[in-house]
C-alpha cells in the first residue's frame, strides 16, 4: 500500500545504519523540497501543536491526493518530506486509510524523535489525514 517514493525511504535507511547519518539523510530530503510559497504561508494552512513553525498546503487533481509544505526547522522540512512520500499521488479516498505511524514505525522514527517533534508529526498527519476525508 505505500508508494515506491516512500519504500525507497525505507531501502535508504536499511542502508543507513547510524542515526546521525538517518537524521542527515532526513533533513537532505527537506533541503530538496522547493519552498512554500509565502502566500500559502496563511493561518489555514498552518498546522497548531508543532514546536516549529509548519505550513501543509494540499491538492487534489483529478481525484488524487498531494500536498507540499514547510517549516522554519531542518528536521521538521525532512519529515515533511517523508511525509509527501507516503502521502502525495495516491487516490484521495485511500489517503486516510494508510496507517501512518505503522509506516513511519518502519523507520525507527518513533524512537529516535523527541516528545514535541513526534507530537508534531502526529498533528501533520492529522491534518493530512482531516483534509483528505474531508476531500473523498
Amino acid at each position: 500500500m505505500t508508494s515506491a517514493a516512500f519504500e525507497e525511504i525505507v531501502d535508504d535507511f536499511d542502508f543507513l545504519e547510524d542515526w546521525e547519518d538517518r537524521y542527515r539523510y532526513v533533513i537532505e530530503r527537506g533541503k530538496a523540497m522547493a519552498p512554500l510559497d509565502d502566500a500559502l504561508r496563511v493561518p489555514a494552512t498552518k498546522v497548531e501543536g508543532c514546536a516549529s513553525q509548519v505550513w501543509l498546503h494540499a491538492r487534489i487533481e483529478q481525484g488524487r491526493f498531494s500536498f507540499d509544505g514547510d517549516s522554519d526547522a531542518m528536521i521538521v522540512r525532512g519529515l515533511i518530506a517523508v511525509l509527501r512520500a507516503l502521502y502525495n499521488d495516491r487516490p484521495v479516498a485511500e489517503v486516510p486509510k494508510v496507517d501512518a505511524t505503522a509506516e513511519l514505525a518502519r523507520l525507527g522514527l518513533n524512537d529516535h524523535l523527541s516528545a514535541q517533534r513526534s507530537n508534531g508529526l502526529r498533528a501533520m498527519i492529522e491534518r493530512i489525514q482531516m483534509v483528505a476525508a474531508e476531500a473523498a
